[in-house]
């Protein structure tokens, strides 16, 4: 069901210090910041040749990643992202497993213009995994 591995998420304190990093550090091509309002952040993403970073930055009061830095201030991995053909296929199916599907279970529109759901990491080994319709 699920395809190739699309993006590892990195929750981050400081965007801007995060993607000069990985740019004149690591000599990444890195992409410019992107507000996801939808979702409580500011991404950028860092093209690699057989995948991509995403780091993540608070947006908003509200912010899920505001939570996630209170734990862990230094910033850390978020979640990881499979792609997937039909994600309300995917959906359907991890549910009948009895796999929890986080929010209301209807896919939101995620930063590559693309459907995306997230499922709970309780169900998968403490790991926040996102699912993304390709």
């Amino acid at each position: 069901m699920i395809g190739r591995l699309n993006h590892v998420a990195i929750a981050v304190p400081d965007l801007d210090a995060a993607a000069a990093q990985y740019r004149d550090t690591l000599g990444a091509q890195v992409g410019a910041p992107q507000d996801e309002p939808d979702h409580g952040v500011t991404v950028v993403f860092i093209e690699l040749p057989n995948t991509k970073i995403e780091l993540l930055h608070p947006l908003g009061v509200d912010s899920p990643i505001a939570g996630f830095l209170e734990k862990n201030p230094a910033g850390g991995m978020h979640h990881v992202c499979y792609e997937v053909d039909d994600i309300i296929a995917a959906r359907d199916h991890l549910k009948s497993t009895g796999a929890r599907v986080l929010g209301d279970g209807e896919p939101k529109i995620g930063a590559h213009g693309k459907p995306v759901l997230f499922l709970h990491p309780k169900d998968f080994n403490g790991c926040l995994i996102e699912l993304e319709q390709v």
